[in-house]
C-alpha cells in the first residue's frame, strides 16, 4: 500500500560534501552539504542563496569538494549550524545557526591549499576534488541555486585506489558519510542524527547505534 503525502523533506540519501571556498577577504570557508550529484567530470551542487559558500562560488568561480568518510562524522556535524555569512537570516537563527569564520578550526580539520584552484582542501578527507564553476542556475521558488562545476584535479587517499590501477576507487574500501533525512549513515548503518535535525524539526525514529 502507498500513501499520498506532501513530503516536507526529500533528502533520500546522498554523500556529504565539505565545500572549500575563499571568502571575500581571502580567508578559508568550509561548508557541509548533501545536495550533490556527479556525471562524468561534472558535479551539480544545490546551495541556499543566503549561504556564504554560494556567494563565494559566484565571486571566485572555484571550490574544492572534500568528501569525508564516515569516520569524519563529528567534524562534519560540528560545522552543521555554522555560517561564515555575518548576516544570519532570522529563520536560520531560529534553526540554531550562528556566525563563525574559523570553520577549519571549529571542525578540527587541517587546511591544505589547492593545486589548481585557490580554494582550500581538508587534509583528513580521503577524497578532495578541485573544481571550477561553469554555471549557476536559480531554482524556482526555492531560494536556492544549482551550481555546475567541473572537476579539474582529484586527490584520493592511496589506500582507496584499486590495486594495479591509477584511475579507480575501491567501492568496498570507500565508506562515504551519507546524509538521509538529517541523519548520518556509514557502511549502511545509522551513525547519529545531525544537529540539523532539531532545528529543522525532523522527527527521527531510532536511537543512535552504540
Amino acid at each position: 500500500m502507498h500513501k499520498v503525502t506532501d513530503l516536507k523533506v526529500l533528502y533520500f540519501g546522498t554523500p556529504v560534501v565539505l565545500i572549500g571556498s575563499r571568502n571575500e577577504d581571502g580567508s578559508s570557508n568550509l561548508m557541509p552539504m548533501s545536495s550533490a550529484w556527479w556525471l562524468n567530470q561534472s558535479c551539480v551542487l544545490g546551495l541556499g542563496d543566503s549561504s556564504q559558500t554560494a556567494a563565494n562560488l559566484r565571486r571566485e568561480g572555484e571550490c574544492v569538494l572534500n568528501l569525508p568518510s564516515s569516520a569524519q562524522v563529528d567534524a562534519v556535524d560540528a560545522l552543521a549550524l555554522l555560517t561564515a555569512n555575518p548576516h544570519v537570516p532570522e529563520y536560520r537563527q531560529r534553526q540554531g545557526y550562528r556566525h563563525e569564520r574559523r570553520k577549519f578550526e571549529a571542525a578540527g580539520l587541517t587546511e591544505l591549499p589547492g593545486e589548481l584552484v585557490k580554494a582550500p582542501r581538508a587534509a583528513e578527507c580521503p577524497v578532495q576534488l578541485e573544481c571550477r564553476v561553469e554555471s549557476a542556475t536559480a531554482l524556482t521558488g526555492n531560494r536556492c541555486t544549482a551550481f555546475e562545476v567541473t572537476v579539474v584535479r582529484a586527490h584520493v587517499e592511496e589506500s582507496l585506489i584499486v590495486p594495479g590501477t591509477d584511475h579507480y576507487v575501491d567501492p568496498v574500501g570507500w565508506d562515504p558519510l551519507i546524509m538521509k533525512f538529517c541523519e548520518f549513515f556509514g557502511d549502511g548503518q545509522r551513525i547519529a542524527p545531525s544537529r540539523l535535525a532539531e532545528g529543522w524539526q525532523m522527527p527521527g525514529r531510532l536511537p543512535a547505534a552504540v
